[in-house]
């Protein structure tokens, strides 16, 4: 364990997040090595009075641990991989990128999203939405296991058999319940696929097409549509054979004024992602909402595809049943686009901490909150994307 103050060598190095409009200013940063020194840094936190944060690869911070105690989990990044029974182990401080090396030898995939140097932990808990997932579901779906330091200091394992609760809301409900110390996740025999772009004309009849399309599409192709102000993309993985994928394309096929598709092993594949200024579901693709996309000329909209497995997934993450989700890479052009959607979003894309509520259903944040109040009812855990406990009708708020 190492302990950084204001004014120390790599100090602010290490309080530095991926988030430019997050400048934290922690009172003191415990870099750890192992689980112990997780628990020393609760202990800590709650002896001095501090707030507590977790970054690992600062990907996923939102808020600011300032006048806190941040703990550094990067160092813990340790990755083991079971071929046998398809399984991966994963410490908090991992990222997709070492989880890909460990697992490709062996012909196996996780479900990673659209950047291998996302951290694996922050990812899985906050939902975890990649390019594999209509066929296998969210990353947090493929969980088998969780070992969580809890606000009291106490070591547990979350499973279906052990901290059921527990385990069902680490499965899309964030840093809320805990510092997950090792993640127990299955793998998939997934070693290549079809991925790759389609560029395609501006044009609302082809939105449709896709649309319409999209209905019928096998849960092994996952793609989202790029509304782009000169023109459309439409980013395809599919993992099966190359002449299945250029079968299922050909209703784009000649419209198509370029095309990247190739058979690429899974962990080169770099699908890239949108940045999440706005973010909602769309229960349908209708022509209203085809015309209000295109009427954002100036910002990309992405389209994502959604369904398949994910519809089937158990725990709480996201809004399940929606087929589409639009995601605007500009704030304040969306306005248009606000009637066509539920008003939800998807953890692992929400850039507004105080909007946690529209993350999910009504049904899943009670009981969220409810889960929170039996293993932070103080509310230890909240410098994140908080989930604040409730007991009954009485919610208890942050301090």
């Amino acid at each position: 364990m190492n302990i950084l103050l204001p004014g120390d060598d790599g100090f602010d190095a290490e309080r530095r997040s991926l988030n430019p409009a997050v400048d934290a200013k922690p009172f003191k940063i415990i870099i750890s090595g192992g689980t112990a020194d997780v628990r020393t840094a609760i202990e800590t936190a709650r002896r001095e009075d501090l707030p507590f944060a977790v970054q690992a690869t600062g990907h996923g911070t939102h808020v600011p641990a300032d006048g806190g105690l941040l703990l550094k989990t990067g160092s813990m990044a340790r990755v083991l991989v079971d071929p046998d029974r398809r399984v991966a182990v994963a410490g908090p401080g991992a990222r997709w990128s070492d989880v890909l090396a460990a697992a490709a030898p062996f012909g196996l995939a996780p479900l990673s999203g659209s950047s291998p140097s996302v951290g694996v932990t922050g990812y899985t808990l906050g939902g975890g939405m990649g390019w594999l997932a209509r066929k296998y579901g969210l990353a947090a779906d493929s969980v088998l296991r969780a070992e969580v330091v809890l606000a009291d200091g106490r070591t547990v394992v979350a499973s279906p058999d052990r901290h059921a609760d527990l385990f069902w809301a680490l499965r899309g409900g964030g840093a809320n319940f805990g510092v997950v110390t090792r993640l127990h996740f299955r793998l998939y025999p997934v070693s290549q696929v079809v991925a790759g772009t389609v560029t395609l004309p501006r044009d609302g009849e082809l939105i449709a097409r896709y649309r319409d399309w999209a209905s019928g599409a096998p849960e092994e192709t996952s793609t989202a549509l790029m509304v782009r102000p000169d023109g459309l993309m439409l980013k395809v993985m599919h993992a099966g054979p190359a002449v299945e994928a250029r079968k299922l394309l050909r209703p784009f096929t000649s419209a198509a004024t370029a095309s990247d598709l190739r058979q690429i092993g899974y962990a080169e594949a770099a699908m890239g992602g949108t940045p999440a200024r706005y973010m909602d579901y769309l229960p349908a693709l209708s022509d209203p909402a085809i015309a209000a996309i295109l009427a954002v000329e100036a910002s990309n909209v992405e389209i994502r595809h959604w369904g398949g497995a994910i519809a089937r997934g158990t725990g709480p993450a996201g809004h399940r049943d929606a087929p589409f989700t639009a995601i605007v890479d500009t704030p304040g052009v969306s306005e248009g686009l606000r009637p066509f959607g539920i008003g939800g979003t998807f953890l692992n894309f929400l850039a507004d901490p105080s909007r946690v509520d529209t993350a999910y259903t009504a049904a899943n944040l009670a009981r969220l909150r409810e889960i929170k109040a039996a293993y932070d009812p103080t509310n230890f855990f909240r410098v994140n994307h908080n989930i604040t406990p409730s007991i009954g009708n009485v919610e208890r708020k942050a301090a």
